[in-house]
């Protein structure tokens, strides 16, 4: 049983990394570090298409890793 849980652990593992690296960048951060972030208070508009997506994966994703990752703490300690 330990050895599934840390085998899965380590696949959603990967596929996190990868989920994150396929998001789209946002090329304005660094104009609105510099501007105080004023243009982004009435430019905000909701993800669509691939980029949702990808946002409900990882997010998925990430509470597939805690709910593992407490599993494998309970498995070890039993």
């Amino acid at each position: 049983m330990y050895n599934t849980i840390l085998t899965l652990l380590l696949i959603v593992s990967v596929l996190i990394i990868i989920a994150v690296l396929m998001q789209p960048s946002k090329q304005q951060d660094a104009l609105s570090a510099l501007s105080g972030g004023a243009a982004d208070l009435f430019g905000k508009q909701k993800a669509r298409g691939f980029e949702a997506f990808m946002q409900k994966v990882t997010v998925v994703l990430g509470i597939l890793f805690f709910v593992l990752s407490l599993a494998l703490a309970y498995v070890s300690s039993h």
